[in-house]
């Protein structure tokens, strides 16, 4: 199947159809931003990262032939693939099919995303000239994403559309590295050696991945998601001196718009309390930590959202119940709770098994 043969969105693709504002008026009420905002609902809500992708049959479907980034650049094929896991799983929110890189794509980094591989950058940064490459974003560079939004929205109807960025210490690994990397040693040494231009190259990933998420906002998607895959990878007092102080930017550049802020990382039980300082509403905890203790850790006044180990996933139904009630006993007390996963939904995950997952945490939860 190619993008040409996707269901169209109803009505018309023109950018800006639907006001942002309206549709935050037509979401208010979903369970995902009662959530969000530590409001009573009528059952806890639950999606997943990653849902729309490998794990879906049809999304392997649509991508085939199609490269990564061609995709996330081609509206109607994100429309489709991030409709997909709605219409089959019943999740409470979708969130927007794109690519952490893809604002890096668009204001000319050179790189690609290799398939077993990840984000590859041809040109690492490492120097004050490379610096200069980093220019601004504007909402001109991803018109595709406003397009995209807009066709999203009409078809969600009242199921929010949940916005995402990669935060700047992850673009910056990836940028600095040249690709992934286990123990980012290039990312660490340019941090520790050189102080005035990391600072200068996490300000310069903040601004852009602030006008990233204006884009998503201001195009109609009702919460912004910031991913800090890596940042697990630092010990607190580092997190605090040299990549808050950009995450912090990021949060309140967004912050007039009013809609929830979600933060998350990967290995971050020590930074939990730091992540909810830098201006989240909600904490993301992966699944190393239970609910009620990175409540603890995170403070109050911040709903929290995870933590199902994806693995637990390939197990038996009866021990995927099991662990999910741990999860949800874990998160009883909680101000606000979201039900997903520690980390992305893993490629080879039986899409009936979060199909079910889905079923049963409505079910147990129902008010």
């Amino acid at each position: 199947m190619s993008a040409n043969d996707l269901p169209h969105a109803r009505g018309s693709a023109r950018t800006g159809d639907t006001p942002a504002a309206g549709r935050q008026t037509e979401t208010h009420d979903s369970a995902f931003l009662r959530a969000c905002r530590r409001e009573p609902v009528p059952h806890t809500p639950v999606w997943f990262m990653r849902q729309a992708g490998r794990s879906l049959p049809e999304y392997l479907k649509v991508r085939e032939g199609i490269g990564m980034l061609d995709s996330c650049m081609r509206p109607e094929l994100v429309t489709e693939i991030t409709l997909q896991p709605v219409r089959r799983h019943k999740v409470d929110a979708a969130i927007y099919f794109s690519d952490i890189v893809v604002p890096l794509k668009a204001i000319g980094i050179d790189l690609d995303i290799k398939p077993g591989v990840g984000p590859v950058v041809a040109e690492p940064i490492r120097t004050r000239e490379d610096l200069r490459r980093l220019r601004d974003l504007t909402p001109e560079d991803v018109h595709y994403v406003t397009e995209a939004i807009g066709m999203l929205t009409r078809e969600l109807g009242p199921t929010p559309l949940i916005g995402f960025a990669g935060a700047p210490y992850t673009l910056a690994s990836y940028l600095v590295e040249g690709g992934p990397s286990r123990n980012h040693e290039n990312t660490k040494a340019l941090m520790y050696g050189d102080p005035q231009l990391w600072a200068d190259l996490l300000d310069r990933l903040a601004d852009i991945t602030a006008a990233f998420l204006t884009v998503q906002i201001e195009a109609g998607a009702s919460a912004v998601q910031l991913f800090d895959s890596w940042v697990g990878s630092l010990a607190p007092a580092d997190y605090r001196r040299s990549v808050m102080p950009a995450s912090v930017k990021v949060f309140d550049a967004v912050a007039s718009y009013g809609v929830p802020r979600i933060h998350f990382g990967v290995g971050t039980g020590e930074l939990l309390g730091l992540m909810g300082e830098a201006g989240a509403d909600v904490v993301g905890v992966d699944w190393r930590v239970p609910l009620d203790e990175a409540a603890r850790r995170v403070g109050p006044g911040k709903a929290l959202q995870g933590n199902l180990d994806p693995a637990v996933l390939f197990s038996t139904p009866d021990a995927v119940r099991a662990k999910t009630g741990e999860v949800l006993d874990a998160a009883a007390g909680l101000e606000g709770h979201i039900f997903n996963l520690g980390h992305g939904v893993l490629p080879t995950t039986d899409p009936d098994a979060l199909t079910r997952l889905v079923a049963d945490v409505h079910e147990r939860t129902a008010r």
